[in-house]
């Protein structure tokens, strides 16, 4: 098999999926209904939040499940399978349900963004392939929308397939970076799977094949006159790039009634280089020539020169934006929440040593609380199904501090998650990818505090909990310590 023949997708899985699915297979318990929630347990960067992205990959993903004859082959060939679950395998499809944040929704630790709940080996074969879409593009997402918040109003496109982990690495990291906010691509695959604006102009190799700086400017700037930006550090910015950009403009792209769209600077100290350019560009009467940046950069980088005075209109954001170099990992989990018991579902909990780990059990509802103003003061935990009135003051447990009486009042709630997938097929259409884009924006503008949007030291939201399901974790934590002291 080479990377240009068909795959099926549903192969994407741990192995260990598939020996616990023949063992349920054999003591026939694959009709047994359980759920499982996905959550992660940090923030990437120590951030503030989370971006919730790959949800529309998850449910294309579920809706398609099917293993072929090669695939039932290729198991029976691991000589450990039984003969009647490999036929099993040959007609199955996801038959479960997927309660989900909708996509873009902002989150923090410890919440499920999405809850399966399906028969018992349905919802142990996706929990690879979730997490991977999940774990990926959130992460992106959020890295995306940091080096956004520190451009503070400037273009971010992302310049990042080069660098990124494989080929979908960057076509499904295009996809987030844009959900994150950043205007468009370089990735042509992304441009065309998910109609995101996709932009490019030359590499240094062009300059160099020309060999003459101006001839290969001129060059450039009559085969595009309309988008002509030009790559000017190939030999040295200040005393070759930018006077042969500026000759370019008024000798080849001023007779044609055009403009010099902008120059790109991709190495050097570009606080100091930017400044410069701006100035000469200006005194040559290109004030509206644009300068757009690259080479290695992030939030940080991004900030710094900003801070610095620099004339920067556009950051190009390369390896830093599509591997998340500072924080290469998100760390979803998919932990079993509650199985199907006498026509209902008991709650199961995992305990752990470090607290940390120790899981919010059973079928539960997440609210988002806000006050008067619209913002978000917390999300709340409550047993799904549970009433939750807001019109009067409404008792809450915050379980870091249980003891302290707590209220929400003149607040109101969101129901954060709904069904999008029923019996294995989606509920009705997605949202487009500039709505969800959009989605995040209007969160981070009037709903999200701009404490917990700084990078350094950002202020925790809170995950609280009704004083119902606070009793019931409590309960369930007490009980599994005592039948497994």
């Amino acid at each position: 098999m080479t990377q240009f023949d068909k795959r099926n997708i549903t192969m994407m899985m741990d192995f260990y999926e598939m020996t616990m699915a023949n063992g349920y297979f054999q003591d026939h318990d694959k009709d047994v209904q359980v759920a499982f929630d996905v959550f992660y347990r940090a923030n990437p960067d120590e951030g503030g939040f989370a971006i919730f992205a790959g949800l529309e990959q998850v449910i294309e993903y579920v809706e398609n499940m099917e293993f072929s004859e090669e695939d039932v082959a290729y198991f029976r060939e691991q000589n450990i399978f039984s003969e009647e679950f490999l036929q099993y395998l040959s007609s199955f499809h996801f038959s479960g349900d997927i309660y989900a944040m909708p996509e873009g929704t902002i989150m923090y630790p410890n919440e499920p963004c999405i809850t399966v709940v399906a028969p018992l080996i349905d919802a142990q074969l996706v929990e690879t392939a979730i997490l991977a879409q999940v774990n990926h593009q959130s992460l992106i997402a959020t890295k995306a929308r940091r080096i956004v918040k520190a451009a503070d109003g400037r273009a971010v496109s992302d310049f990042g397939a080069r660098r990124a982990h494989n080929m979908d690495a960057a076509t499904y990291g295009a996809r987030a970076a844009y959900i994150g906010g950043v205007v468009g691509t370089a990735t042509v695959s992304a441009g065309q799977m998910f109609h995101i604006p996709i932009s490019g102009t030359m590499a240094h190799s062009w300059v160099m094949f020309y060999g003459d700086e101006y001839a290969a400017f001129q060059k450039y700037a009559e085969t595009y006159p309309d988008a002509t930006v030009l790559l000017v550090d190939t030999y040295d910015v200040i005393h070759s790039g930018i006077p042969n950009a500026i000759r370019v403009a008024h000798e080849v792209l001023e007779p044609m009634g055009k403009r010099l769209l902008g120059i790109r600077i991709d190495s050097g100290d570009l606080a100091y280089l930017s400044k410069r350019v701006r100035r000469m560009l200006d005194d040559a009467g290109l004030e509206d020539c644009k300068i757009v940046v690259s080479n290695s950069l992030d939030e940080f980088t991004v900030a710094s020169l900003l801070a610095q005075g620099a004339c920067i209109d556009s950051f190009g954001i390369g390896e830093r934006l599509i591997t998340a170099k500072s924080e290469p990992v998100f760390g979803a989990v998919y932990k079993l929440a509650a199985v199907g018991e006498k026509g209902d579902f008991a709650p199961r909990i995992k305990v752990s040593e470090n607290v940390e780990k120790i899981t919010n059990p059973g079928l539960k509802d997440l609210y988002r609380i806000y006050d008067e103003g619209g913002h978000a003061v917390a999300d709340l935990l409550a047993i799904c199904g549970e009433p939750v009135d807001l019109s009067a003051p409404y008792r809450y447990i915050d379980p870091q501090k249980p003891w302290k009486n707590r209220s929400f009042q003149q607040c109101t709630c969101r129901n954060l998650r709904q069904l999008y997938v029923r019996q294995g097929k989606r509920t009705g259409a997605l949202p487009s990818l500039d709505e969800i884009r959009d989605y995040v924006r209007m969160q981070l503008t009037d709903e999200i505090w701009e404490e917990e949007q700084r990078f350094e030291n950002p202020h925790r939201h809170y995950l609280d909990m009704t004083p119902a399901y606070y009793e019931l974790k409590m309960e369930l934590l007490s009980k599994t310590r005592e039948e497994h002291a």
